[in-house]
């Protein structure tokens, strides 16, 4: 495996440049999400110039890159390409050129490393064996993407892979690589809820039922879910993201908008938080005289990512020969649809993180208790992962992982 590794990576140099320039390109023209045309015909052209089979259009905007290589089993890849409705404030020279919109999350560089580990995997040809359906999908942001692209034949029309592989840019050093077996990524549940008052004037709020205050107790209320009805030892987030209400300042509005995201790791501690959730909401209105019951509407986005133990451990070996720290996060309380992919076709899912980065300032930053401040997160305006070695390391670990899946080729007979 080392031996195929390092003889599929010899390559790198020659492909460097042009990954590079890519990377600048697509971090230049970010496109949201099912909006990602120019991002999907560039890989697409790119894809075939490799030597794939290449389908576009899948799932919307969707990309499929078969490369195959005789007999032996078929490894899924996954990248991500949509971006995300923030105003980048980086002063990268290649910053974003579109009026707010950004490549906040780092699927850019996760569309990069695909398309470099393609090309290098199709040069080293000689060291494996099976096929690679490389996957590049829009709409993760949305929790949408996934399942378009399965629902639009992904398996019946490309092949049911062995295992699914994937990767996500983290705020960890460059060079260095996450893995955690099990629950991975967390299930959200997002929640749009309506607070009906009695409208009427500032000057007389006697005469009416002011969802403002109503909205301001419920979202106080909803603080306790987490410290007073879960168990300390398991993670959950409940977040009021938007509260929406009244025009003026002396017009007491009929109505109030929240809406809420829940992270959850276990089905049964989701369920006790979605039920505490809208007790609290409905009892809320009810201490407040509402004339009518609160309006909400549930959205299952995102499930719980989990990573197969065996199948972990066994990637995991094969990226400890080329990565010298690999941590492990524990659970993330981000979320993925990647792990629909694998949950579709009833094989594992391995999914990782990967460094972007510089060292000295994250170690200064954690050590000092300022990581949080220092070091901005996926999503953030100033998301600015290092181009190198951060793409080199991305090529790196999909390679690795790829070959510790697919068969032997014809150098090792």
């Amino acid at each position: 495996m080392t031996s195929a590794r390092a003889s599929v990576m010899k390559g790198l140099d020659d492909v460097r440049p042009g990954l590079e320039d890519l990377y600048r390109e697509l971090h230049a023209h970010p496109e949201l999400a099912f909006e990602e045309h120019r991002t999907a015909a560039e890989v697409a052209r790119r894809a075939a110039a490799a030597g794939c089979e290449v389908t576009a259009g899948v799932g919307r905007t969707g990309v499929v890159a078969l490369l195959r290589n005789g007999s032996g089993p078929t490894v899924l890849l996954r990248a991500d390409m949509d971006a995300l409705p923030v105003q980048e404030q980086t002063d990268l020279p290649y910053r974003s050129t579109v009026d707010g919109v950004m490549h906040a999350c780092g699927h850019d560089m996760h569309t990069v490393c695909l398309l470099g580990a393609l090309d290098l995997l199709a040069r080293g040809r000689d060291q494996w064996s099976g096929t690679v359906l490389a996957v590049f999908q829009p709409a993760e942001e949305m929790a949408a993407g996934a399942k378009a692209m399965v629902d639009d034949g992904l398996y019946e029309r490309f092949g049911r892979p062995d295992v699914t592989l994937g990767q996500h840019l983290a705020p960890i050093p460059a060079g260095w690589l996450g893995c955690h077996p099990g629950p991975a990524f967390a299930a959200t549940d997002s929640i749009d809820v309506r607070l009906h008052g009695k409208g009427g004037h500032g000057s007389r709020p006697e005469t009416t039922v002011d969802p403002v205050v109503m909205a301001a107790s419920t979202v106080l209320r909803l603080q306790t879910v987490v410290s007073r009805e879960v168990a300390a030892k398991e993670s959950v987030v409940v977040t009021v993201g938007s509260i929406h209400g009244g025009t003026k300042d002396n017009i007491i509005p009929d109505h109030v908008d929240l809406a809420l995201n829940v992270r959850t790791f276990d089905v049964q501690v989701r369920d006790r938080v979605l039920a505490a959730i809208e007790r609290i909401i409905r009892g809320e209105a009810t201490a407040a005289g509402a004339p009518r019951e609160p309006e909400l509407t549930f959205h299952s986005a995102f499930p719980v990512l989990v990573n197969d133990d065996a199948a972990m451990a066994r990637t995991k070996a094969a990226l400890d020969e080329a990565f010298p720290m690999i941590i492990d996060p524990g659970p993330v309380t981000g979320s993925e649809d990647f792990g629909h992919f694998g949950t579709a076709a009833g094989v594992p899912t391995v999914y990782w993180l990967f460094g972007g980065e510089d060292q000295e300032r994250f170690v200064t930053a954690y050590s000092g208790g300022t990581f949080e401040r220092d070091i901005p997160s996926n999503h953030s305006p100033h998301f600015a992962p290092l181009l190198q070695p951060t793409l080199d390391g991305g090529v790196t670990a999909l390679v690795t992982a790829a070959l510790a899946w697919l068969g032997p080729g014809s150098a090792a007979s």
